[in-house]
Order: structure tokens, then C-alpha cells, then sequence
């Protein structure tokens, strides 16, 4: 199943494909691949964090730089399967249920960048810098570092016990999907943890690294690592170049870069249209979505409010007009843990009532005045802030649109891609937001990072909205370690959360990448991980 979605590159956009069957990545054996050569890829904005477990860089563009350059425990397949990365690790076991228990044995040639081995205190550190205990760290996420006693030293320094004070289902997470392994001179002071790497990215081990960053001409350059210790990566250096999302498909074209997701019908149309180019698509866990801000004095501070907007908002026709002509049956994504083709995935989403939502804002004492609703002098506008794109821009006017029937005012606020969440979204600069989730094989780790509200540490959860009773849900759910009760238990936090008007998922991502048909190993990769010492040219 990994490797069994090569022929959809030739598909017609519209063609079923469903998450966790197959991936699209052009899947080559190494001999068949040429030794060196550069890969060209895209990103909009220069790194504003280079540590991705920090709040500053938990941003799913950053991590595509950093992935080809840091630890993780497991590779993960198309279907979401995982296999401890021998690379890193010769052995990762759970070795005990009460207490939970995870043995991690290091490669014993697993070495930083400056040839100091990677060791049980690096865990150590990070554990403890992710538990939350310490409010100086700025995390992006705890990963279940918050419920773990402690991280002790095994057999020798190349082997770490973890020994948990609560349950966590997801412990094969802690160190994959979207998680890294950062050394302990990065994770063991909060200050170098929030500040440390702000400007550039220190100790690296991973096939490539850091060979020169150029900020005034926007370009990051790769090379591979000279102290690494297994397969020699295929390409001799991977660039990525800043650049506004809006030309990616142009850069194609004009044979700037080798590949770049595409976001619309017309990128997809740019790409087929061209020789030279083919499309790869494959769906994965990236999904689009509205988060409302809810913070104390915010307009949308009242839970009733965001949930009779929600009402009036038609994110079926939001899917139409976002998915027409890359999915045959366009769908919004109706869950907020799950997407479609993930077990678990319920449809817990509220019916689209503009009637409904009139009725609500009524009770809620915002009256018409003319074309727009007025409460104590104040007029119902919203300040809907996202990425300067087409598709975003589409959205945001389609939700403008729908909540003028009911007489709320939205004002569509497109800002430039550098910085917007250091500099908009984290800070809660917005009464809704537009930007997308990325999610991978092990979704509940999503719940605490983003839908649970913790005043001194609050991670993703850019709206700050939430209650004791979700915070509660969401630890039973994270110490379920039966598969079917915890998914059960996610959809009722799911329904939790759309009742509470935290976010509205509206679609998920269906996977399409512009690429040269000669690269292979990469592409839509789907929930799977990428091998990037296979990555390149074939011959």
C-alpha cells in the first residue's frame, strides 16, 4: 500500500482517492536513482523559529525544512503505519503498561552535527523542556510530555526510559509524525529553547544540514551532512527558495523549482497545461479552517455568538467552490480530530441554518440596524485575517457573502505569508483566522496542543477558547489506551468543541503537488513520511 500510488500522477484531478491507501511520490529503488543534484522547492516566508516545538515555529513550513535534518522515532507508510527509524533508534518498546512504560534504544552511531553522540539526556531534556512545568518554555506542543514521572537513563547512555504518571495513547508520537528530537543545548534553557534559533538552526542530525541561509535574497541551501552515518543521500543539495504561494505554479513553469503543492484548480490546470511537469496527488492530513478569537473582551468572546455565526456560514458551498474539478464529490470536513479516510472520523458537524442563526443573534440581543446588527452601540463587524491567496481570498468573500444575510459585517484582511503566525496569529491579532492544520498519523495529539485551554501555556490554541469540562474530556481521552473507546471518546470531545464555536473545519486538503515527472521519492506523500536519502533524479 506504501508504494501503490504511482499511477495517479496520470489520474484526471477529480478521481477518488482515499486517504491511507496509497501514496504518489514516483516510489524508485535507490540504484535506479542518479548520485547528486539539486532539488528545488518553495516556502513563503524565511523561518521565524528554526525550533519547531517552539510556539514561534510550530509551522508546518518550517518543519518541511527541519524534517531532512532532525531525529525522528518512526517512518511512517501510506497507511499510517509505523516502523521504528533504524537510523536513530535500533529498538523502541513499550515495556510496561502500569505504570506505562517506553524503552527508546539509540543507534550507537547516531551522532549531532558537531560529532557528539545523541544520548538518553538529549530525551531527557526535551521532556522536561514539552511537560509544561517549566511556564518559561514557549511550547508549541506537549506531545504527552505533560504526563510523563520521568526520563532515566537505561542500560547505558544510549538507551532512555520513560516512565509515565498518566496513560498516553499515543506514545509512538512523542518523537514522530510532526515532532522532532532537538539536543539537549537547544531544549535545556528556555531562553536558547524560545530565542535560541530564532535566526538560524544549530545542532542538526539528520542525511542534510544547514550548508548557507541568505535572508536578503530569500534562499535556504541544504547540503549533506559529512558526519552522516547511514545511506548517502541521492541529492547533492535541496534549495528552498521564498516566494509568494501565487507564482509556486509559475516558478514551475519557468523550471525555477522541481515541485510545490498546489492549492487550486487553476495551479493544477497550469501544471497539466505544461510539459515538462506532472501532477501527484495523494489526500493527507492538511485541512483548512476557521478559527474564531474568543478572548476575554474580543467581540466573539460569547460562545452563542460564534455558534449562530457558525450556522450561517455554508462551508458545502465553501467545498464547491475550494474543491470543483480536484475532487469529484467536494465535502467540507465535518470533524475536528479526524479527517476523512482516518478511523475515527464522525460527522459531528452542525447543519448550515442562516434562519437559524438570525433567530440566535436576535436572542442574543444584536438587533438589526439597516443592513447590519448593532448590541449596547456596537456593530456586529469581524475582521477575517489570512495568507494574501487566491483560494483564501475566495473563501473569506464567500463567508462575507453569507454573513451579510444575517447581518454581520466581515471585513476580509489578507496579510503577507512572512511572519503571520509569530507575528498575527499567535498573538490573536484577528477575530477569525484562516490558515490550515497539518495533522499526521497520530492525530489526538492535536487535542491538548490546540483545543485545550491553558492560560500559561497556550500552544495552539490561538482563539484562547475552551472550558474545564473539554480539558477534562480530552485527558480521559489522551489516557484510553483501548483503540475503540478512545475514538469514541475524541468524537465526543469533537462535538465539544463545535459546541463551545471553537472552529469551523471547512476542507481538507486533497494532495496535489506540481512536480518534474523525473523526480522520484517525493511528491504527495499522503500520511506518509519522506526518506530523504532516497529523494532525487532518476537516471
Amino acid at each position: 500500500m506504501g508504494v501503490g500510488g504511482c499511477a495517479a500522477g496520470g489520474d484526471e484531478a477529480g478521481d477518488p482517492i482515499t486517504l491511507g491507501a496509497a501514496n504518489d511520490i514516483n516510489p524508485q529503488p535507490r540504484e535506479t536513482i542518479r548520485d547528486g543534484g539539486n532539488l528545488r522547492l518553495a516556502t513563503t516566508g524565511f523561518p521565524s523559529n528554526w525550533n519547531t516545538l517552539s510556539n514561534d515555529g510550530n509551522n508546518l513550513e518550517i518543519a518541511r525544512i527541519v524534517w531532512a535534518m532532525m531525529p525522528r522515532s518512526f517512518t511512517i507508510d501510506a497507511a499510517g503505519r509505523t516502523e521504528v527509524d533504524k537510523n536513530y533508534f535500533t529498538d523502541i518498546q513499550l515495556t510496561g503498561t502500569d505504570p506505562q512504560q517506553v524503552t527508546y534504544t539509540i543507534n550507537p552511531e547516531a551522532v549531532w552535527s558537531d560529532g557528539s553522540p545523541i544520548t538518553w539526556a538529549d530525551i531527557a531534556s526535551q521532556a522536561h523542556a514539552l511537560s509544561g512545568v517549566d511556564k518559561r518554555y514557549l511550547i508549541g506542543t506537549t506531545v504527552g510530555f505533560d504526563r510523563v514521572e520521568k526520563v532515566e537513563r537505561g542500560v547505558d547512555d544510549r538507551q532512555a526510559v520513560i516512565t509515565f504518571k498518566q496513560h498516553y495513547a499515543e506514545w509512538r508520537g512523542q518523537f514522530a509524525g510532526n515532532a522532532m528530537l532537538y539536543p539537549k543545548s537547544v531544549t535545556g534553557d528556555p531562553e536558547t529553547f524560545n530565542h535560541g534559533l530564532a535566526d538560524h538552526i544549530t545542532l542538526t542530525a539528520g542525511p542534510f544540514l544547514v550548508r548557507s541561509t541568505d535572508r536578503t535574497q530569500g534562499r535556504i541551501v541544504l547540503g549533506r551532512n559529512p558526519k552522516w552515518w547511514g545511506d548517502t543521500p541521492k541529492l547533492d543539495t535541496i534549495t528552498i527558495s521564498v516566494l509568494d504561494q501565487n507564482a509556486w505554479p509559475q516558478a514551475l513553469q519557468n523550471k525555477e523549482l522541481d515541485a510545490a503543492q498546489l492549492f487550486s484548480l487553476s495551479d493544477v490546470a497550469t501544471v497539466r497545461g505544461t510539459s515538462g511537469l506532472a501532477v501527484r496527488r495523494a489526500p493527507g492530513p492538511l485541512w483548512r479552517h476557521l478559527t474564531f478569537n474568543g478572548a476575554p473582551g474580543s467581540i466573539l468572546a460569547d460562545p452563542k455568538l460564534r455558534v449562530a455565526i457558525s450556522k450561517a456560514i455554508d462551508r458545502q458551498a465553501i467545498a464547491n467552490a475550494v474543491l470543483n474539478g480536484l475532487e469529484a464529490d467536494p465535502k467540507p470536513l465535518n470533524n475536528h480530530v479526524f479527517v476523512r479516510g482516518q478511523d475515527g472520523y464522525r460527522d459531528n458537524a452542525p447543519p448550515f441554518d442562516p434562519d437559524a442563526a438570525a433567530r440566535e443573534l436576535d436572542a442574543l440581543g444584536w438587533k438589526l440596524n439597516g443592513d447590519i446588527r448593532e448590541k449596547d452601540g456596537r456593530r456586529l463587524e469581524i475582521r477575517d485575517v489570512m495568507y494574501n491567496n487566491e483560494t483564501w481570498v475566495k473563501v473569506a468573500q464567500l463567508i462575507q457573502q453569507n454573513l451579510a444575510r444575517v447581518g454581520v459585517k466581515l471585513i476580509i484582511d489578507a496579510r503577507p505569508g512572512q511572519n503571520i503566525f509569530s507575528e498575527v496569529f499567535i498573538p490573536g491579532d484577528f477575530d477569525l483566522a484562516q490558515f490550515q492544520w497539518q495533522g499526521d498519523a497520530f492525530p489526538l495529539s492535536g487535542l491538548p496542543q490546540i483545543y485545550a485551554l491553558n492560560p500559561d501555556n497556550k500552544q495552539g490554541n490561538f482563539g484562547r477558547i475552551g472550558s474545564p469540562e473539554l480539558n477534562a474530556l480530552i485527558d480521559r481521552t489522551l489516557s484510553e489506551l483501548d483503540p475503540g473507546k478512545t475514538l469514541e471518546l475524541a468524537n465526543e470531545a469533537d462535538r465539544m468543541i463545535f459546541d463551545e464555536g471553537f472552529s469551523l473545519p471547512l476542507t481538507q486538503d486533497p494532495g496535489n503537488w506540481g512536480v518534474r515527472p523525473d523526480l522520484a521519492n517525493f511528491g504527495a506523500a499522503g500520511l506518509a513520511s519522506y526518506d530523504y536519502t532516497k529523494i532525487g533524479f532518476t537516471k
